[in-house]
């Protein structure tokens, strides 16, 4: 997907439709001058509503629709008619989309199922006609409710991306270079830092016609949890991956330090990212003999770990086992 296309964060002004008025009205006909009460109800105003849609993997369409608006309900009529209902709007958003207050920053609900609705505000109730308010002692009510008023406010719709594994590194390490050998997605490759400035989504294939989702996320720095770099715009995606593959370069000066920074940082953002599983994968490991990879064994963390090179097809088939293996266990 294209860096400009892609869009995982939103701020939309939503209004409901408001309830139409109840009627006060009375029977009338040629032979009755004056009947009871009939007066119907006023119709529901819209709500709006976010839908999950498979087909869609980014927010852009929502990005210069910044105010929406729900149909109002009709008002009641005689005859016991009821006002139509207002229109709903229904807003279609990837799976992963979390739906937040703007102003309080509370979480309110993430769709997470495809065609899975969630009303985010809903329309005002629809008044009662006066016919509901005859009683023994008062056979012809003069009055009838009123429609609820519609409700208004802004939201914040954050796209976390959801995928089985997401790629977690320094920027230019060859998470990019990785995706594009294991799986059809094309993300741009270079030689320079953050080249991968939102995230890219490949399918894996695996044996038995199997696969899963791997997501390249863009790099991260030292301090992104405060912002630095491309900060937490980066470290949202990963919640919603199952496994966390950390990709760090054979040539760098000290693994295990790369490797507690990287931690550090998700620790920083949100500790529970440390309950998901961790591999670690040491990539551009072709320059490598067997003698220097056993030496290396003895520096590196404590996590299940491989020697690979993308370009040189070095350790794809057990890393793509080590993964499901993962995954699923």
């Amino acid at each position: 997907m294209a860096d400009a296309n892609f869009i995982d964060y939103v701020k939309i002004f939503c209004r409901s439709g408001k309830g139409g008025q109840g009627s006060t009205h009375f029977f009338r006909d040629n032979r009755t001058a004056r009947g009871g009460p009939d007066g119907g109800d006023g119709g529901r105003g819209g709500d709006i509503i976010l839908r999950g849609n498979i087909n869609r993997w980014t927010l852009l369409h929502l990005k210069y629709r910044k105010h929406i608006f729900a149909g109002n309900g009709g008002n009641g009529m005689g005859a016991l008619k009821s006002g139509a209902d207002g229109e709903d709007i229904i807003i279609d958003v990837p799976m992963g989309t979390v739906a937040k207050n703007a102003e309080t920053g509370e979480t309110l609900f993430e769709i997470t199922e495809n065609n899975e609705e969630i009303i985010l505000i809903k329309g005002g109730k629809g008044g009662k006609g006066n016919d509901h308010f005859k009683t023994p002692t008062n056979q012809t009510p003069r009055y009838s409710q009123p429609g609820e008023d519609a409700h208004e406010d802004w939201y914040i719709l954050e796209l976390k991306v959801l995928a089985d594994v997401g790629l977690v590194g320094f920027p230019n390490v060859g998470k990019s270079t990785l995706l594009s050998v294991v799986s059809e997605a094309k993300p741009k490759i270079a030689n320079y830092e953050f080249t991968t400035l939102t995230p890219n989504l490949g399918m894996v294939k695996y044996r038995d016609n199997q696969s899963f989702v791997m997501a390249d996320i863009p790099g991260i720095i030292e301090g992104a949890s405060e912002g630095k770099g491309l900060g937490i715009r980066f470290l949202r995606h990963i919640e919603r991956n199952s496994v966390l593959l950390f990709i760090i370069p054979v040539d760098s000066d000290d693994i295990k330090k790369e490797y507690k920074i990287l931690l550090n940082e998700l620790a920083l953002y949100n500790p529970e990212l440390l309950d998901k599983q961790r591999i670690l994968a040491i990539s551009k490991s072709d320059i490598l003999d067997d003698e220097l990879i056993e030496e290396m064994k003895e520096e590196l963390p404590d996590i299940p770990y491989i020697f690979i090179s993308a370009v040189a097809q070095m350790g794809i088939t057990k890393l793509k086992d080590l993964i499901w293996k993962t995954i699923n266990s």
